[in-house]
């Protein structure tokens, strides 16, 4: 269960060693920022995702909500263009054959899926086994792994494909491809695939505290912009609980934000993830 208290959720207390830290780290971003855009998209820390659309809850499906596992909250994104993620695979088998997975489907250890904390639910993902070259492709129909330093669940049988079902972990990259759409046609259920643009361009910020008192994130944003930062606050109603979530803008590439996000991390802001506008 997330913890509450007077001081809103995700709250950390400010020491001053927190202010020269970042501010330091954020001189070294602005140095790398000048020699280059990088190459490649990666995050390992697992937690990089895109911002939810302001919905109300009730028009969200299950499956993108806000879940909490072992106190931990995630946020399913709402799309999987452009994502791109280095870290490691394990697998999980017969132990859950048969139960139901979080979209609802009968858990099927010989089919090519997997299990994500945050990709919208039908995402198809390239696979690679940066161990021994080896790919493959698998759909995500459910949620996990919920173990630190863990990207992906693959099913046993995707595991066998990709070469690591004895040692049971692996140093993979996982690429969005598309996503299967489900529609109506002539009365029956039909399916279809759709790739995923480029997501690398776009107006990015790094959320680094929701809280539910206004005074808050106030100060958080104050001390933000002390730094040199720009910081904004965005309100957000969930379930009738209103947020003042504290946004860093951190440029116009993916890439470049995800890099924002681990100076943050660093600097102690453990719950800072990208989002995007």
């Amino acid at each position: 269960m997330m913890m509450m208290s007077n001081q809103g959720p995700f709250f950390r207390p400010y020491h001053p060693s927190h202010g020269w830290r970042l501010l330091g780290l954020l001189l070294v971003l602005m140095v790398l920022g000048a020699c280059g855009k990088p190459q490649v998209i990666s995050s390992p820390t697992g937690k990089s995702r895109v911002e939810a659309p302001h919905d109300s809850p009730a028009r969200i499906p299950p499956t993108q909500r806000p879940y909490q596992i072992q106190g931990t909250t995630y946020y399913p994104i709402p799309s999987a263009h452009g994502y791109s993620e280095t870290g490691i695979a394990s697998w999980y088998g017969r132990k859950f054959h048969g139960r139901r997975t979080s979209n609802g489907e009968i858990y099927d250890m010989h089919a090519m899926t997997a299990a994500h904390k945050t990709l919208p639910m039908d995402t198809h993902l390239l696979v690679e086994n940066l161990e021994n070259g080896r790919e493959i492709t698998v759909r995500i129909n459910d949620r996990g792994p919920f173990v630190r330093g863990r990207i992906i669940d693959l099913s046993y049988r995707a595991a066998q494909k990709l070469g690591m079902a004895e040692q049971g972990l692996a140093q993979v990259r996982i690429t969005a491809l598309g996503a299967t759409e489900r529609y109506v046609e002539d009365g029956q259920l039909q399916q279809r695939f759709t790739a995923t643009p480029d997501f690398e361009h776009g107006e990015f910020y790094v959320q680094v505290g929701a809280f539910t008192v206004a005074e808050n994130a106030t100060r958080l944003r104050d001390q933000l912009q002390e730094w040199g930062r720009t910081a904004v606050i965005r309100e957000y109603d969930h379930g009738g609980r209103l947020f003042h979530r504290v946004q860093v803008a951190a440029g116009d590439t993916l890439s470049g934000a995800l890099r924002l996000e681990r100076v943050l991390i660093e600097a102690g802001y453990t719950d800072a993830f990208v989002v995007a506008r």
